[in-house]
């Protein structure tokens, strides 16, 4: 591990530390660790009940909730906010939710404006550093348990979501803690990384499908005036950036992709945030590089930040070919139990 990380042992004096994640021997490369759970991995099984939640806008979010529903017994509840074109199903949200509900946990998902395989009614869409409909979720869910303890985990996109959120709130009263997964901590720097080498195939896959979902909405959802590309064009998109600059930008008043990557980074966030937050991160991450990992003096004393040299993009895949499991299941139980009501007494 690079030492400019400033990585040390001592709990009372490091927010940077040594992840305890060491890969398998089979699994060290960062692709295996990133592809594996999601095409390969089985399932857990996992009950869930969806409703719709209708924003301020009278746009419409699918909400899913991990069943049984919330009883005396349930240690809190624990807000699961997916990546970009993830939903319920993604491997990190189903496999968490059915691990944090064996546990005693309620379970939650918020799916973003679009996602979960509905098209929203709104030229509006979801992005980074959209957190507007994550606050009014999490005010929903305390209006409707206001004595249940509530921790938030955000993967990939979601991570830089959440980690905006606690620091442009700093004072939020719905977490008790949160957990930050495969952050994009520096927009700009992962777009221009993911556009290089076997990551772009990264890049296809997820362009492919948020193009798919812009074109379906053209169909029904008149863009004139908020976008000067139309649905050839949209079709001929061929990066994050130029996305951003000609869909995500416009449609959410940024100047361009530049503005949006800058006023929405994690990276300008974390100084910020007074909630105990726990970034789980690997310097192999394939979505992005090694400059965008942020420094001592960018964290504040709230936030604890874990590296390790293996993991992937939301990987952390240990065990055997034949028996793998996901490594941050237990570090994320770990570090949210002491925030959960005493089940014991």
């Amino acid at each position: 591990m690079n030492d400019k990380f400033k990585v040390g042992t001592n709990p009372n004096k490091n927010r940077i530390k040594r992840s305890e994640f060491k890969a398998p021997f089979w699994a060290k490369n960062r692709h295996v660790q990133t592809l594996w759970p999601r095409f390969i991995q089985r399932r857990r099984p996992l009950a869930l009940r969806m409703e719709k939640l209708q924003l301020p806008d009278s746009d419409e979010v699918s909400v899913v909730w991990g069943q049984p529903e919330i009883t005396q017994n349930s240690k809190g509840l624990a807000v699961i906010f997916h990546g970009l074109e993830g939903s319920v199903k993604s491997h990190y949200a189903n496999d968490l939710m059915a691990e944090l509900q064996s546990q005693g946990w309620q379970t939650v998902l918020m799916h973003f404006r679009g996602c979960g395989g509905e098209p929203n009614s709104t030229a509006r869409a979801y992005h980074s550093g959209e957190t507007e409909d994550a606050s009014f979720f999490m005010e929903w869910l305390n209006k409707q348990f206001p004595d249940l303890p509530k921790i938030a985990i955000g993967f990939s996109l979601g991570a830089n979501m959440l980690i905006k959120f606690l620091g442009e709130s700093p004072k939020q009263r719905f977490l008790k803690a949160a957990v930050a997964v495969s952050t994009p901590f520096k927009l700009a720097e992962c777009a221009e990384s993911i556009n290089q080498g076997f990551s772009k195939v990264y890049q296809s896959y997820l362009l492919k499908s948020m193009v798919k979902t812009l074109r379906s909405k053209m169909r029904v959802i008149d863009y004139k005036g908020l976008l000067t590309i139309d649905d050839q064009k949209a079709a001929k998109l061929t990066n994050f950036k130029e996305f951003d600059q000609n869909v995500t930008a416009p449609l959410h008043g940024f100047a361009d992709a530049d503005d949006y990557y800058q006023k929405c980074s994690a990276i300008g966030f974390l100084k910020h945030i007074e909630t105990p937050t726990l970034v789980l991160h690997s310097i192999d991450d394939p979505f992005m590089n090694e400059a965008v990992l942020p420094q001592e003096h960018e964290l504040s004393e709230a936030v604890q930040l874990e590296l390790s040299d293996t993991g992937g993009h939301v990987g952390f895949l240990q065990g055997t070919p034949w028996k793998p499991n996901i490594w941050f299941h237990k570090r994320i139980s770990d570090f949210i139990a002491p925030f959960a009501i005493n089940t014991s007494v």
